[in-house]
């Protein structure tokens, strides 16, 4: 064979090995970028994020809020490999994640870093990184509000334990509030709930009876989380249901009631039920391994959290509460007969 003939041969061979070693570098590289789409994503197979998060729009409007206020998408990003959208209904914004796959829907998660609170508590920038007693800010006259939806386990487990507070020391009341969580409807005239209409009327119901009939909050909140008998608690605990109803189906008295409970909620980044909040502090009711702060989900936390924030010692710190963790969900009992009953946990939006 001539040299000439050698070298071409030579090249030829060259390259076709050449193009079989490039094949086989992006056939490899194409297979790991998709799986391990965070560092190459242009090389990333399959739909793209957009795509993904509105696939993922489109199943919770169709699914999940099915005859309520619809969900808008915000931004879409990635975030500890999932693709993070943060979606808005009516004025409030949630973050769900979905799996790049576009398979799985996570409507809420829980962050276990170390670093962040316990999973489940839903708490401020205003939040003290340790809270103590002494931490806690002082006033003569210390406001506890906790934010809640009256379908939540949890909600129902923080309006129980307040009202056995309020039934051991009567004074306690006027130190306490309960507040809502939702969003007004885009025509203005209804209200919307994270656990769909049947809460969001009776969030409603509650707030009308509170702000027009507070004397009967108490009394009708404690009858009706024993199995949630609306009609049956109102006539019971006297409520005047034809105010109640005007109450309702009048925007400018109801839905203008909710709207002040939903801002504060806003503005106290309060999207968990139950979350509460000392005067403009977020409460951290437990530390990141979990242990209770300020005595756990019971009667005996009330009273904690009002007398270290009194500048003065109030009269009902002297008394004894119960340190019973209150049962979650309708229970027609105060402390649970469920020894795992999940303190700290809470109703996140849209799960």
């Amino acid at each position: 064979m001539s040299r000439l003939s050698f070298l071409k041969s030579l090249n030829r061979n060259t390259i076709l090995i050449a193009i079989a070693i490039i094949g086989i570098l992006i056939t490899g590289g194409l297979i790991y970028a998709n799986q391990n789409p965070g560092q190459f994503p242009f090389l990333q197979l399959g739909m793209s994020d957009d795509a993904i998060a509105k696939k993922a729009l489109d199943y919770l409007n169709k699914e999940v809020l099915a005859g309520q206020s619809p969900a808008s998408l915000v931004s879409v990003s990635t975030e500890s490999g999932l693709i993070k959208i943060k979606i808005k209904i009516d004025a409030n914004e949630y973050d769900s994640y979905v799996t790049k796959d576009g398979k799985l829907l996570f409507p809420q998660v829980f962050n276990m870093s170390p670093a962040t609170d316990q999973a489940g508590q839903n708490n401020g920038n205003n939040t003290a990184s340790a809270q103590t007693c002494e931490s806690l800010p002082k006033s003569d006259k210390p406001a506890l509000e906790a934010f809640v939806v009256s379908r939540c386990p949890y909600g129902l487990q923080m309006q129980r334990m307040m009202a056995e507070a309020i039934k051991n020391s009567p004074d306690l009341a006027q130190y306490v509030k309960v507040r809502y969580i939702g969003a007004v409807s885009s025509d203005g005239k209804t209200i919307t709930s994270m656990h769909g209409d049947a809460e969001a009327q009776e969030n409603l119901r509650q707030i009308c009876i509170r702000d027009e009939q507070a004397s009967k909050y108490w009394s009708y909140a404690s009858c009706q989380m024993k199995s949630g008998d609306t009609a049956g608690c109102e006539k019971s605990t006297g409520v005047d249901s034809a105010k109640l109803a005007s109450c309702i189906s009048d925007p400018s008295r109801g839905v203008a009631f909710a709207k002040v409970d939903f801002d504060l909620a806003t503005k106290n980044n309060a999207s968990g039920s139950p979350t509460l909040v000392l005067g403009e502090t977020t409460v951290q009711e437990f530390d990141a391994s979990g242990k209770p702060t300020f005595g756990g989900r019971s009667a005996d936390e009330m009273k904690q959290l009002l007398c270290c924030a009194s500048g003065e010692k109030l009269g009902f710190c002297s008394k004894t509460f119960t340190t019973a963790e209150a049962a979650t969900s309708f229970s027609a009992t105060y402390e649970s007969s469920d020894s795992s009953a999940s303190s700290g946990t809470n109703c996140a939006p849209a799960q």
